[in-house]
């Protein structure tokens, strides 16, 4: 059955935005369980004008990181037993306990009400060495105490990514293959530094602050380059095939026979209001109710601090949605594709 979609209007605005060099090129899809509108207008590169972009080619996720390895590798540990939410981290965990952090809650960092600092230059903060990167974020001073506040900050990714680490005895590449990706067939899923051959077919980002070239292949996140590439806030690559796959799992587990190590239990806790009374902006844990400001777009969940490639979803609709773009290409300004994509959204779910 064909989606009831206004097609040709989100054609129209997608290669808008390749005319007005908000992006080089895009990706985009609107679906449902088992159908799916696709497009893929622009070039992967202005340098390389005759390379067009594909439905396969390789994006930075950027922000989408935090859902793609982070929000469903902390799900497959609940779900095992090995993580209770609204446990103190300080309780189990010997690298947190007796430091600031050690009061909060898995729930707290999911829901972003840890009282956690924002994060600027990691490098500026901590230095360039992995496990002073690493003693920093657990051990820095909180803002204020955990549940009184909603502050969006990528912290909070960034200390579930090791808890998950010291909860599975994995790292958090390996962890998120195993038990999300490769169960449900996201084969060109990974975290970068990406090989030769995969970095041709991705779509190129900001200039390379040290080299001088453009990222291709290579995360554009600050986090992720200190720390080798893999982290809670950014650095995972994927194409929209894999992602497909993954927002249709999201919506109905198990729909395709794959069996990743979250299932319906963790998406209905997850896509639910779990900031608390009085809490603004509320969210779930990790994914939050899409602005209002679009109209006709109620029950669209979007995760929190996509930058690029963005992704929503409508339990009630059955609906997903992807916009991927590598508009750190021209600008670090995220205002141009911010109008984009709150006008794909409306398009997409109205």
């Amino acid at each position: 059955m064909a989606l009831d979609l206004d097609i040709d209007g989100i054609r129209r605005l997608v290669g808008e935005g390749v005319r007005d060099k908000v992006y080089p090129g895009a990706v985009w899809a609107v679906g449902d369980r088992s159908t799916m509108a696709i497009g893929t207008p622009g070039v992967l590169d202005p340098d390389r004008p005759d390379e067009p972009m594909r439905h396969d080619t390789v994006f930075d996720l950027g922000g989408l990181t935090e859902i793609l390895a982070v929000w469903s590798a902390i799900g497959s540990l609940v779900e095992d037993g090995k993580l209770h939410l609204d446990e103190q981290l300080g309780d189990f965990w010997s690298e947190v306990r007796g430091h600031p952090l050690g009061r909060v809650t898995a729930h707290h960092l999911l829901t972003h009400t840890a009282g956690a600092p924002p994060c600027t230059d990691l490098g500026d903060l901590y230095g360039t060495r992995p496990r002073d990167i690493r003693d920093g974020i657990l051990h820095e001073a909180v803002r204020r105490p955990p549940g009184k506040a909603v502050e969006y900050t990528d912290r909070a990714a960034l200390v579930l990514g090791f808890l998950a680490e010291e909860l599975s005895g994995q790292s958090l590449d390996a962890l998120a293959a195993t038990r999300v990706w490769q169960p449900l067939g996201m084969t060109r899923t990974c975290y970068g530094p990406l090989p030769d051959e995969a970095a041709a077919r991705c779509a190129p980002t900001e200039l390379d602050d040290v080299t001088g070239a453009r990222l291709r292949g290579t995360a554009h996140g600050r986090s992720a380059q200190l720390l080798g590439g893999v982290c809670g806030s950014s650095g995972a690559f994927s194409v929209l095939p894999d992602l497909a796959a993954f927002l249709r799992h999201v919506l109905q587990p198990g729909h395709d026979g794959g069996r990743p190590g979250f299932g319906p239990a963790w998406t209905r806790e997850s896509l639910r209001i779990r900031t608390g009374e009085g809490l603004t902006p509320a969210g779930g844990l990790f994914w939050r109710p899409a602005p209002e400001t679009v109209p006709g777009t109620d029950d669209v969940w979007v995760p929190h601090g996509s930058t690029g490639a963005g992704a929503w979803l409508s339990p009630k609709q059955g609906r997903w949605a992807v916009l991927l773009t590598n508009e750190r290409y021209y600008a670090r300004d995220p205002g141009p594709l911010g109008h984009v994509r709150d006008a794909f959204r409306s398009l997409a779910f109205a």
